[in-house]
């Protein structure tokens, strides 16, 4: 009985202590629950590692699409100039045609007409003095071939002589005069011109590119080696002063970047290189002085440009480009048309005198 009154009267019982939340949600989850969070954990972070790898891709997809559009447009380019080179080519080309040709027309007509005078032996060398002038003019008009021209008069001149006519010597003073015009003029090597500017074009294909040549140094030059000679401290100080000259690179800034070409891109700058060339020999061929010395001003830029000119072909073919532009082909040409009007009058007279 006092046991039982008593026990009311103590004191309430201890409260339990207090738990972490955390510890307190582990302690309700089993083993699987952890196992299932950290799958989903580990999912969810490869899922986000994948998506920053998907962009990635794309950016450097979208890179090098860049690229290859920038290549296609360069190409573009290049196949534009190389066009527009051929219809330059071909509408020089047309002109020569109908220049040939008109020439063609002339000597049909002299020939026509040495055949219409041929009853004469006097009418006879003189139609053919007459076509041999007019052959020396139209080698001066067309190409300015002094030497053509010269050896035509020439042959003129023989022919008057052996006609031995006194009332000759007249036309050829005349004549004597007009060839003395052109001796003296300066002769212009256009057949070693022509020459030259084809050994060029031949070689074309074997001059060497400039990046080919520096990614052959690159790889050619060795790394420096450490010396054998060098032991403990002296092979460590060695080694420290290697990585500080790495640390450290010098350039000059003020040098072009080495273009970078593709093959495609090179297949074309050697064909506009050759066409460029081949333009330089029409205006060669013209006597265009000012043209001819642009063309090859504009091919001695591209070799030394995107050409290693420090090689055996390149140097020889800068020297070559140097010493065809400093040669000289605009001639003034003198005018023989004294001589043919000499001679044209001259048969007039005989045919009034005849008549």
């Amino acid at each position: 009985m006092s046991e039982q009154d008593s026990s009311p009267e103590q004191g309430p019982p201890p409260a339990a202590p207090q738990r972490n939340p955390v510890a307190a949600g582990f302690s309700r989850m089993g083993i699987a629950q952890i196992v299932l969070a950290a799958v989903l954990a580990i999912f969810l972070w490869q899922w986000f590692d994948a998506h920053r790898q998907i962009g990635n891709m794309q950016q450097e997809l979208a890179r090098r699409l860049a690229e290859m559009e920038g290549n296609s447009k360069a190409g573009q380019v290049l196949v534009a100039q190389a066009q527009e080179a051929a219809r330059e080519l071909s509408a020089r080309t047309s002109l020569l045609e109908a220049r040939f040709a008109e020439t063609q027309s002339q000597r049909a007509a002299l020939d026509a007409l040495y055949r219409e005078l041929s009853g004469s032996r006097d009418e006879t060398a003189l139609a053919e003095v007459e076509q041999m002038l007019l052959i020396a003019a139209q080698q001066l008009q067309l190409s300015a071939n002094i030497k053509a021209a010269l050896i035509a008069m020439q042959q003129a001149d023989e022919r008057l002589k052996r006609m031995d006519r006194a009332a000759l010597n007249g036309l050829r003073k005349i004549i004597g005069r007009d060839m003395d015009k052109l001796r003296a003029l300066p002769d212009a090597d256009v057949p070693g011109i022509n020459l030259r500017l084809d050994n060029v074009i031949a070689a074309v294909d074997a001059l060497p590119l400039a990046q080919d040549s520096r990614v052959a140094h690159s790889q050619a030059s060795p790394a420096p080696a450490t010396p054998l000679a060098y032991t403990g401290w002296q092979k460590l100080l060695h080694e420290i002063w290697a990585e500080a000259r790495q640390l450290v690179r010098i350039e000059n800034m003020e040098q072009r970047e080495l273009p970078l070409l593709s093959p495609t891109q090179a297949f074309f700058l050697r064909e506009n290189l050759k066409l460029r060339l081949l333009s330089a020999r029409l205006a060669l061929l013209a006597r265009d002085e000012a043209g001819f010395r642009r063309d090859l001003q504009t091919a001695q830029e591209w070799v030394a440009r995107y050409f290693d000119a420090k090689s055996a072909q390149g140097a020889q073919a800068v020297v070559t480009l140097q010493k065809l532009r400093q040669s000289s082909i605009n001639i003034e040409v003198p005018d023989i048309g004294t001589s043919l009007e000499a001679v044209r009058n001259f048969r007039t007279s005989r045919e009034k005198a005849a008549q």
